[in-house]
């Protein structure tokens, strides 16, 4: 799905996976030599500034399974002339540390709108903590509760009208991941309970235009891409256009990308 959505994906970056990448290493407060894991790294919005951060004395391992998008990263990579960097594809849940790591672990684990992807989701983060140093940071974003809401809402109904026994209530959001990572209260004992402390939790307001553009790319550069797998042509034009036509009506001209951006230290 995101391979299918590369270009999209990549064209969204400035807007919004960007700003989120940048603000995560920041508040990671990398150093240089630092060795850093950052996994769903999709073409690097977090990654490359860690990179940047951390400078020829340290490392970034970028994993994801999206070949698209790790070439993407790549690419972006070489024009800026970063050596330190390697984008793998690889199963985040199953990796293991090269030797290039020092043997006490990472220094730092970033996933920027990475983790609710991860099956088994606290099993999957609890691993990967565990390959970070004792004193190292861990450091997660994710939407805030209400982002997107009305969007989404507008979406999934403009899809129901258009594909027989689509059940728009399925978006009921009881049992998500993101439950655990939507509020500041939510997703600070999400992260102790992984056995961190220090525990710094920022919320990034990012509010843009819903222009077509944005609108109609944001679903195919995203999840959203997913409910028009298998659909014909005629049939992905009819939603777009009813799409368009339900935000108008419901006023929506604007865009909620609200995103938590946490930080914690590891103390095991």
């Amino acid at each position: 799905m995101f391979n299918a959505g590369a270009a999209e994906f990549t064209w969204l970056t400035p807007q919004i996976w960007g700003p989120a990448g940048q603000a995560l290493t920041f508040q990671l407060r990398l150093r240089p030599g630092d060795a850093v894991l950052d996994v769903c790294c999709g073409a690097g919005a977090s990654a490359l500034p860690a990179a940047a951060a951390v400078g020829p004395d340290g490392l970034v391992h970028a994993v994801d399974l999206a070949d698209d998008l790790l070439e993407e990263g790549r690419l972006l990579a070489s024009d800026r002339a970063m050596h330190n960097i390697d984008f793998v594809h690889a199963d985040a849940t199953e990796w293991e540390p090269p030797s290039t790591v020092p043997e006490a672990g990472y220094d730092a684990l970033a996933s920027s709108y990475g983790v609710f992807f991860l099956p088994h989701m606290d099993e999957s983060v609890n691993r990967l903590v565990n390959l970070v140093r004792p004193g190292g940071k861990v450091g997660v974003t994710s939407w805030r509760r209400g982002a997107l809401e009305d969007y989404a809402g507008a979406y999934f109904d403009a899809v129901g009208r258009h594909v027989p026994g689509f059940d728009a209530g399925s978006r009921d959001n009881r049992g998500n991941p993101l439950d655990k990572l939507d509020t500041v209260d939510s997703l600070s004992s999400w992260l102790a309970g992984f056995g961190t402390s220090a525990i710094e939790i920022n919320e990034l307001s990012n509010w843009l235009p819903a222009t077509p553009e944005l609108v109609w790319g944001l679903v195919l550069g995203s999840v959203l891409r997913g409910t028009l797998a298998g659909l014909d042509p005629g049939t992905v034009e009819s939603i777009r256009l009813e799409f368009l036509a339900l935000l108008t009506e419901r006023d929506i001209e604007t865009l909620d990308l609200g995103t938590l951006v946490a930080t914690a230290v590891v103390d095991r």
